[in-house]
């Protein structure tokens, strides 16, 4: 089962991080000149719809019953467990989570720690003749002059290749251990210091989990309604992505009717955004949503641009908390 952009590393060089994605595959053998001297004719290039590309492989992961946004390592100290550069400890954001958590859990990766060929070659490591690296993607802005003499931006949709450095010999990669909490319902007290400092009003009551906007209060079930503290955690950060969309924070919700494709798109952004606050507090849990599945699989496919927006708008919120949090903290 395959969820990643591949690249061979014994036969093709790496991506550059400036590389156009215009420059993928050629159209036709004539354009390969025979003779030694330039050619002056220029080569034709097929463009690569990397919008497409992702979105196809979202498609497959969920046909196959994969949600390619839960993260398919044990968590450990290094980043959580959101996907890393290893050289410059960066933490990667928006699809790029998704597409990274798809590759690892295709290849049984167990480090969420990744790097450019180059990087790799740069600290002394050497990617494994054979293996195959995951084409992440990055935006990156272009000025044009006009036929007016005006600057435009134009934004650019690019790509490159990253190894998991699973894949790299000659690292001197620490090994750390997963934090682990058994199926009891045991309070995990970073977690709960975490939702606490959101500051968001939360009531625990009844057996349903919901964000009320007009109240703008948070209901989850009591606790003894969970099999485990994880999983309440976890209903506990979905319905706190809900809580980021208020008008009064990022003004998101727009007051979608239940069962409306907005309904289950604001569904699919609190399933990103519980997942990347999981990785980011160390725990694991599930929150059932499958009957959402057809919808999402339904708009993956008539709009391509579909998962780039809740994984950013998932990110976006990812964030809000995250900045929310460190204020509490630096105010205390």
């Amino acid at each position: 089962m395959t969820h990643s952009i591949t690249t061979p590393a014994s036969h093709t060089k790496p991506f550059n991080e400036q590389a156009s994605l215009q420059a993928t595959s050629r159209l036709s053998k004539d354009d390969i000149s025979k003779s030694k001297t330039k050619s002056k004719s220029a080569k034709a290039f097929k463009k690569v719809d990397m919008y497409q590309v992702v979105t196809d492989q979202i498609i497959a992961a969920l046909d196959k019953g994969v949600k390619p946004w839960v993260c398919p390592w044990q968590r450990n100290s290094i980043g959580a467990g959101l996907p890393i550069n290893f050289d410059t400890k960066k933490v990667y954001s928006g699809i790029n989570v998704l597409l990274l958590w798809a590759a690892a859990f295709d290849a049984g990766f167990s480090s969420n720690q990744f790097l450019t060929y180059n990087q790799a070659n740069n600290l002394g490591g050497q990617v494994r003749k054979g293996e195959k690296g995951t084409s992440i993607i990055f935006y990156k802005s272009l000025e044009k002059e006009n036929e007016q003499g005006e600057k435009e931006v134009i934004p650019m949709l690019k790509s490159f290749t990253v190894f998991n450095v699973e894949q790299i010999d000659g690292l001197n990669v620490e090994e750390v251990k997963g934090f682990n909490v058994n199926n009891s319902f045991d309070a995990i007290d970073h977690v709960e210091s975490f939702i606490n400092k959101t500051g968001a009003n939360i009531v625990e009551q009844g057996d349903k989990a919901f964000f009320r906007p007009s109240t703008d209060n948070i209901v989850l079930p009591t606790r003894e309604r969970f099999s485990n503290s994880l999983d309440f955690y976890c209903t506990a950060l979905h319905e706190l992505t809900h809580w980021t969309g208020a008008k009064s924070r990022l003004d998101r919700i727009k007051g979608s009717r239940f069962g409306s494709d907005d309904y289950a798109f604001e569904e699919l952004i609190a399933e990103l955004g519980a997942s990347f606050l999981m990785a980011e507090l160390n725990i694991s849990g599930d929150v059932q949503h499958e009957s959402y599945i057809a919808s999402w699989l339904t708009q993956l496919k008539n709009d391509k641009r579909y998962i780039f927006k809740a994984a950013s708008a998932a990110s976006k919120a990812h964030q809000y908390l995250m900045q929310v949090t460190c204020e509490q903290l630096k105010a205390a």
